[in-house]
């Protein structure tokens, strides 16, 4: 969606998350950032086998450094709430939505308005600061070409997204400027917990009832049902879910929360709940693009601090290119000893656990991870990838190829001069539990093992010869370590605009998988 020369460097809107208490609004509302400022100290081993320490600034005093972006408060003011004729607005501006002043006793009344109140203000907020930008010369903006971004964490993307789904709560033009929202830990499906499931609607305290799925089909103008994760009236693809897998280092209520909602969790946020859906420009449901890290839902060992966040949150505002990955499988065959039992006419049933790692070149941190061991890991039984009668024969269903990963590249931190960009995918598919007439199969079963395991580089070139402008390769690090070097055969895209390479896999051992690994590359602005 290029909009003007400023493209892709747009203004940036952060929306917090939810504060329970009249405590943690004043100390939210006492700092300036409200929280998006705070970094974090890590140790980790260094190549020496020391234990060395790191130091990450926040995402918001990086996008300032190197981005080039800077905050709107000068000299005590905020120079967005101003209404000082000399205080102008540079495009490249962070702005913090700060809507628990009201909420506050110190700025407001004390009272809570509802969520609702929340999203006309970012509505009025992106129009303000619209006007304000555009007055001033230097920024080169016409109305029709502002667009801004809007970065939230937890409760701040429910509060982005009734904001874009319900035409109640603002204006067309407030909404029409959103270009990208990047949402970190969000329960965009609410919040279950142990024993009393999703949040009732009946507890208020806190404003908590606005996880509850019945409040929030009201102001996500969604009907009422299971899901709400549906995103409507804005693009899917153009909304990105940061999903924690940490619920341990989540510490609120002395790690109550954390035990509440679980070990496939953010310590908050279930896994499950934490990402959103919605109808494409052609009615087809599609996912939005999403990471998973291993990190929770705040603090200082946080996903919105985190390495893996930033990283995540710069390519997807600022990158040239997205990278999905699927599997494709044509078949999995059994262990022999299980076959017998099959061929003796007896009922075994199987499930299959994907892992996926991505990682970009010249990064030390992956983008995105989904493991086992933190209860993140892809799942599909064999009835959902070959459906059909038992003793006919079932093609795959494609509809449910695993999604391995949605990455973004940005041309612009190439370190090679030809400006190529590049990935690494570590993809493996675990042995199963087998059940044979319903107990478990376990001669020759170790825990851990594995049908499939491939490190896989790809690398794009861009080149206006080429199809879709980019030249790719691709190699497995085990034949030509750190040097994709296999020329890929591309093609276009069915109906859209980008092109797709296949690279053949096969473990022709039984257990073993045939198969394909689909790579859809488009470009991203």
């Amino acid at each position: 969606m290029p909009t003007s020369a400023q493209h892709p460097y747009h203004p940036i809107i952060y929306v917090r998350g939810f504060a329970g208490t009249q405590g943690e609004i004043e100390e939210t509302v006492a700092d300036p950032y409200m929280g998006f400022n705070v970094g974090s100290t890590k140790a980790r081993m260094a190549w020496t086998g020391d234990v060395k320490r790191y130091f990450f600034e926040s995402p918001l005093v990086r996008l300032m450094s190197d981005h080039d972006y800077g905050d709107v408060f000068v000299d005590g003011e905020d120079l967005v709430a101003t209404d000082r004729p000399d205080c102008v607005i540079p495009y490249r501006s962070i702005v913090i939505y700060r809507y628990y002043d009201e909420a506050s006793k110190d700025f407001g009344t004390g009272e809570t308005p509802p969520i609702e109140h929340f999203a006309k203000g970012l509505g009025t907020l992106i129009l303000r600061l619209r006007d304000k930008v555009c007055a001033d010369p230097k920024n080169a903006m016409a109305a029709g070409n502002f667009r801004v971004y809007l970065v939230a964490h937890s409760m701040g993307g429910l509060i982005c997204r009734a904001f874009l789904q319900n035409t109640s709560l603002g204006s067309e033009d407030a909404r029409r400027a959103v270009d990208k929202v990047f949402t970190y830990a969000t329960p965009h499906n609410g919040i279950d917990m142990r024993i009393v499931r999703n949040v009732p609607g009946w507890l208020s305290f806190g404003d908590a009832n606005n996880f509850n799925r019945e409040r929030m089909a009201g102001y996500l103008a969604l009907p009422t049902g299971d899901d709400v994760s549906i995103v409507k009236n804005f693009q899917p693809e153009r909304m990105f879910n940061l999903v924690g897998t940490n619920p341990r280092d989540y510490t609120v209520a002395a790690g109550l929360s954390a035990w509440g909602a679980g070990d496939a969790s953010d310590g908050l946020v279930r896994i499950e709940n934490a990402t959103t859906h919605g109808p494409d420009a052609n009615g087809k449901d599609v996912p939005s693009p999403r990471a998973f890290v291993n990190r929770s839902h705040s603090g200082q060992y946080g996903i919105v601090n985190s390495e893996e966040g930033y990283q995540n949150l710069t390519r997807f505002l600022f990158g040239a290119l997205r990278a999905d990955g699927f599997l494709d499988i044509d078949d999995i065959t059994l262990p022999i000893e299980v076959y017998k039992e099959l061929k003796a006419g007896k009922k075994v049933r199987s499930s299959y656990q994907f892992e996926i790692a991505v990682s970009v070149r010249g990064c030390q941190w992956q983008m995105t991870r989904q493991e086992v061991r933190e209860n993140s890991a892809i799942f599909r039984t064999y009835d959902e990838l070959f459906p059909g009668e038992e003793g006919s024969h079932r093609p795959p269903d494609r509809t449910r190829s695993p999604h391995l990963f949605s990455v973004f590249l940005d041309p612009s931190k190439s370190v090679k001069a030809s400006g190529s960009v590049s990935f690494a995918f570590d993809l493996k598919v675990l042995v199963p539990d087998y059940e044979v007439d319903g107990l478990l199969f376990m001669k020759r079963h170790y825990e851990g093992g594995y049908i499939l395991r491939e490190l896989i580089l790809v690398e794009a070139f861009p080149d206006p010869e080429a199809q879709g402008g980019w030249r790719i390769k691709y190699g497995y690090q085990d034949d030509n370590p750190g040097k994709p070097g296999i020329a890929a055969e591309t093609r276009k895209l069915d109906g859209e605009e980008g092109i797709a390479i296949d690279i053949p896999i096969a473990q022709r051992a039984s257990p073993g998988l045939k198969g394909t690994l689909r790579i859809e590359a488009r470009p991203w602005s």
